[in-house]
């Protein structure tokens, strides 16, 4: 692994790569927030390492030495967010920016102390997968709430959002993982949803809000 700064680089274009594949310095330079020269001087330091391909003018691809380590330490984040809740009581709301802190120890053993002591799970407090020591992902097929047809029901099995601010609003809704929910309504204007809940409350949704809830298909 290289220094806090190339791993965060390599989480984040792992992420964007999901979306879209390749991955633009622009689109890079926004989500983390910093100067397109920074990107460029980062990435031919990431393409020296073998850890990503590009050219100028051309997207950038992870490697599959790349892929290994983004998911070495998107393990060590999941896997940090689930201790934080499980063991230490903690509201999903809070762990995110401090399993931001854990997953740069280096310790493969602390981390797989972890993994055992949690009985090896394969989804992390906000229902994503988390990978196995090898890298490898066992993930669910989903649907996201924003696509499910009106009078249909699913057992919400993750969030694709761990921000404070996402889980709060969630959190002052009622909604939780596990959490059974049909979709009553749809606004064809906006795309906002109405879902009954388990406790038969019916709960209306922005489609921002939706398409970031995903039930299990």
């Amino acid at each position: 692994m290289g220094s806090l700064t190339e791993e965060n680089y390599i989480k984040s274009i792992y992420s964007l790569s999901l979306e879209a594949g390749e991955v633009t310095v622009s689109e890079l330079a926004k989500k983390l927030n910093v100067k397109l020269p920074t990107v460029n001087s980062m990435i031919k330091k990431l393409a020296a390492k073998k850890v990503v391909s590009y050219a100028p003018y051309q997207g950038i691809k992870m490697t599959e030495k790349g892929k290994k380590e983004a998911l070495s330490i998107i393990r060590k984040h999941r896997l940090a967010e689930l201790f934080l809740v499980k063991v230490m009581g903690l509201g999903w709301e809070e762990v995110h920016d401090i399993a931001e802190q854990l997953e740069h120890v280096e310790s493969e053993r602390f981390y797989n102390r972890i993994d055992e002591m949690l009985g090896k799970p394969k989804v992390d407090p906000h229902g994503e997968p988390i990978p196995d020591v090898n890298g490898k992902i066992h993930s669910k097929n989903r649907l996201a709430v924003s696509q499910m047809k009106e009078g249909t029901s699913g057992k919400i099995s993750a969030v694709s959002n761990d921000e404070k601010s996402f889980l709060d609003h969630l959190n002052a809704k009622g909604i939780q993982i596990g959490d059974l929910i049909t979709l009553k309504k749809r606004e064809s204007f906006d795309g906002s949803v109405l879902i009954i809940t388990k406790a038969k409350k019916e709960t209306m949704l922005t489609h921002q809000v939706a398409e970031r809830i995903w039930v299990e298909s």
